[in-house]
């Protein structure tokens, strides 16, 4: 956070460009208000502008035109899921590639920000991925896929696992690494797991008033396996990766007017 607002500060004090973001939310839980209170923090605490937009999802494709079309906003999220989920892809795809700070459209020019937070995740575990076996549970837009692809890319031996996978528990027991991104509150029980995994668990959904994970209660009483926080784990990582996106973007913009000032 400290370098993110000392970027912000250069940005700002030698540039002339405040970055700001755009938070388009369409629907309404307490999973979503959460982290759209988070970006907001964030963004406070480093003096980067975010502004929400709850708007209904008919007015979704006109307002991120209008977003895209404002040269004061460098970064543009469409806050998943939407009210109407079968509207993603074209929700994704619509935003304009160098302000797509989530990084879920197939023309983005960044990194997707849940990907990149769970590399840094594991890199402060200190896990080496190559030559691992690695499982997915859940192929979703905003974890899922692009982690899936971004990792492949890489030459890891990665294995996705969803909805129509029919024996989940022995499929993904003999992995080395777990990310499980489904939503499923104790998806990912004791039994499921090997000695020496290492679990990632970046699904979020609201239980009883309170915001759960994938992983069962009963994984968390293993000694053997290494797993993230139920706080303070991808979530927080994820709003600051989607942050390093936004500044990537206006650092972008602050670049080209420096060279048309030449």
């Amino acid at each position: 956070m400290e370098r993110q607002a000392k970027q912000v500060r250069a940005l700002r004090q030698s540039w002339r460009v405040i970055p700001k973001l755009a938070i388009i939310q369409t629907s309404d839980s307490p999973v979503i208000d959460t982290y759209v209170r988070m970006k907001r923090g964030y963004g406070e605490d480093i003096l980067v502008e975010v502004d929400i937009y709850k708007i209904d999802q008919a007015n979704l494709m006109s307002q991120i035109k209008t977003l895209n079309n404002d040269e004061s906003v460098h970064g543009i999220i469409t806050q998943l899921p939407l009210a109407d989920p079968e509207q993603t892809e074209v929700a994704v795809n619509a935003v304009a590639p160098q302000k797509d700070v989530d990084g879920l459209g197939e023309d983005s020019t960044l990194t997707p920000a849940t990907a990149m937070a769970i590399d840094w995740l594991l890199a402060g575990y200190n896990v080496e991925l190559a030559g691992k076996e690695i499982a997915i549970v859940g192929n979703g837009r905003l974890v899922g896929a692009p982690l899936a692809k971004l990792w492949k890319a890489a030459g890891y031996n990665v294995i996705v696992y969803d909805k129509r996978t029919t024996d989940l528990p022995g499929s993904v027991r003999s992995a080395d690494v777990i990310v499980t991104a489904t939503g499923v509150p104790s998806l990912i029980k004791a039994d499921m797991v090997k000695k020496g995994a290492v679990i990632v668990d970046a699904g979020t959904a609201a239980e009883h008033g309170k915001i759960v994970g994938d992983v069962a209660a009963e994984v968390r009483e293993l000694d053997d396996v290494t797993i993230t926080p139920t706080k303070g784990g991808v979530g927080p990582l994820t709003v600051a990766a989607l942050f390093d996106n936004v500044i990537r973007a206006a650092m972008a913009v602050a670049e080209k007017k420096g060279q048309q000032d030449l």
